[in-house]
């Protein structure tokens, strides 16, 4: 019996990379996360000194951008162009361009086409912000992560810290509260939970019991 697709959408800083990865750990399934091809555009873009304001520039740039998701050593490695990029990709800067690049309809299509090449075989757990509304609407199973903004901000500012980054907690939220309305606002593909979609608010909760749960809802549509 094939794998299921299970779609997993959020606003940022809900936990859905985490939720992901440990999703597709306890099924044995394909983690893909989108938001590292978008991530991965903007960084070449940034790297070119493109505009993030030029449409036609960044849709061609997207189309001749080959990346790849790899899992070695039980983690997800990110390849643009070849080269491995999975840490670069997590600056403060690269999430905010990367948060501009993904209102570009271009760009969009081109990973979402790619998205759909990478799921469409099932057994796959796929995050982001519009993959049970846009990438997979047929999906069998849909969650819609979410949290309060002053929780995501602090998971987020812990994130940073852990890395060396400094970032202020009361700027983090403040960009929280600007990507929300970008992602809720964009003409394409918003932020928005699908109708069938289930709904985990993880304001309370750890990773592991979002996971155990996410895990069981999944065993219910097998």
């Amino acid at each position: 019996m094939p794998g299921l697709i299970i779609a997993i959408d959020g606003p940022v800083g809900s936990g859905k990379s985490t939720l992901a990865r440990r999703v597709a750990s306890m099924l044995g399934y394909i983690y893909v996360d989108s938001g590292a091809m978008y991530r991965s555009v903007a960084l070449k873009a940034l790297r070119h000194g493109l505009s993030l304001d030029a449409t036609e520039q960044l849709t061609a740039l997207a189309g001749r951008t080959r990346i790849d998701l790899r899992a070695e050593d039980g983690t997800q490695r990110v390849f643009l162009d070849g080269e491995d990029v999975t840490a670069v990709i997590r600056t403060p800067e690269v999430a905010q361009a990367a948060s501009k690049v993904a209102v570009v309809p271009g760009v969009r299509k081109v990973l979402v086409a790619e998205q759909r090449r990478a799921g469409e075989r099932g057994g796959v757990v796929m995050e982001g912000r519009d993959i049970g509304s846009v990438v997979f609407p047929d999906a069998q199973l849909k969650i819609f992560l979410t949290a309060s903004p002053e929780i995501r901000a602090e998971r987020r500012w812990r994130e940073h810290q852990q890395k060396g980054d400094a970032i202020d907690l009361a700027r983090t939220l403040e960009e929280i509260h600007k990507r929300d309305r970008r992602d809720r606002e964009r003409t394409t593909s918003p932020l928005v939970r699908a109708q069938d979609a289930v709904v985990v608010d993880s304001t309370a909760m750890d990773a592991e019991e979002v996971a155990r749960l996410v895990v069981m809802l999944a065993k219910e549509q097998r």
